[in-house]
């Protein structure tokens, strides 16, 4: 059977049902920045363009390894370009390299208004999102992707968002990172052990892989569920309205319990777009409350 080409391929390689992962962070982080009355607008606008060029950066540069590799061979997610042959590596390459040049400038404004060092922080998340499968040795053929996905999508770009507005990392934007670090991480889990058997037959040790499917659906659940008890800490402890993110909880039931019941393959495509809708709610929600 002939592939059927999209009609945006370069819409459909970015991957675009991934961006609130980029959003979610930013939006929190400037909810807490908010909390102080700290907000300045052209650098939360400026962190938003880092985190979705590094975003659809990465989501190009997975792309173009994992296809030159041959790993994406039979897979059952979202459409590669490389691996359907719609689009030349070299051209997958020179998109990721563009999008990270974007995060890249945008950084450096942000760098030189705030603090040198993070020019070292931002080389680091670029670094991050190329050898995730990039190199010879991607740490994501290690089973670390998901303690990566945590680290940059939790403190580092929800802290630093509200660092490069108030100038000060502090306990509750620390405690606000981890409910966005973890269910952001739960895509990533429900990801991999949809293409568990796939990317065990390539050689592509994920942490799914090396937990086998009983562990890897545990971990699953104490991301999608993990956050709430975070929620509940921060209420307690800083912000009693950010108790309004537990109205999020209901989202993470029906997926949760999906994913424990043992879905495979494709059914866990919808598992992943209601962790998606979890994460975005989640976030809308824990930002609100923290801003009030």
């Amino acid at each position: 059977m002939a592939l059927q080409r999209p009609a945006h391929p370069w819409l459909a390689g970015a991957r675009p049902k991934t961006l609130p992962a980029a959003i979610v962070p930013v939006l929190v982080g400037t909810a807490v920045a908010s909390a102080g009355g700290q907000v300045v607008w052209w650098r939360a606008v400026a962190a938003l363009v880092v985190a979705l060029a590094l975003q659809v950066g990465v989501n190009y540069a997975n792309d173009y390894s994992d296809g030159v590799r041959g790993t994406d061979a039979g897979r059952v997610g979202p459409l590669r370009l490389v691996a359907s042959g719609l689009v030349p590596p070299s051209r997958v390459k020179g998109a990721a390299l563009a999008c990270f040049a974007v995060a890249g400038c945008a950084g450096l404004a942000l760098a030189v208004a705030v603090a040198p060092w993070l020019i070292a922080v931002g080389a680091a998340c670029v670094a991050a999102a190329w050898f995730y499968t990039g190199g010879r040795r991607p740490y994501g053929y290690l089973g670390l992707g998901e303690a990566a996905v945590f680290v940059f999508f939790g403190p580092v770009a929800t802290a630093g968002t509200a660092f490069v507005q108030t100038g000060r990392v502090t306990g509750m934007s620390l405690l606000a990172s981890v409910p966005v670090g973890l269910v952001i991480t739960a895509m990533l889990v429900v990801n991999n052990i949809r293409d568990l058997p796939g990317d065990a037959a390539a050689g592509k040790a994920t942490l799914a892989v090396r937990l086998g499917q009983a562990r890897a659906r545990a971990l699953y659940a104490g991301c999608t569920l993990g956050p709430f008890a975070a929620v509940a800490a921060l209420a307690g402890l800083y912000r009693p309205w950010a108790a309004l993110a537990l109205a999020a909880l209901p989202l993470a039931a029906r997926p949760t319990r999906r994913v424990l019941a043992g879905a495979q393959g494709t059914s866990l495509i919808a598992d992943l777009v209601a962790t998606g809708r979890l994460e975005l709610a989640l976030g809308i929600l824990l930002a609100a409350g923290i801003a009030l």
